[in-house]
């Protein structure tokens, strides 16, 4: 389970950072900070996971799951950004 769930976060990370990469040269994106198109990518990007992921495998969608969604995107944003060293980093400071 957990393997899986490091999985589906370090893939949505890639994507986040592909589609960042890709459309940060535009004139629209150029004034804004990259951390905020991150942020917001990572936003639009996870709940439209889940709910595909839901769909496909026919879940009913609670609200706990939106709220995971949520707290996800965090994590991807922050691991498309910074990398996995800092979000272990930030575990195990956390973990004691």
């Amino acid at each position: 389970m957990i393997n899986q769930v490091v999985t589906v976060l370090g893939l949505l990370a890639f994507l986040v950072t592909c589609i960042v990469e890709s459309i940060k040269e535009l004139p629209v994106f150029k004034k804004i900070p990259t951390a905020a198109v991150v942020l917001v990518t990572s936003f639009m990007i996870c709940p439209l996971t889940m709910f595909a992921m839901a769909a496909y495998y026919k879940v009913v969608i609670s609200w706990y799951m939106v709220f995971a969604a949520f707290v996800a995107a965090f994590i991807v944003a922050l691991v498309s950004m910074s990398g996995w060293e800092r979000v272990s980093e930030l575990y195990q400071r956390f973990k004691k």
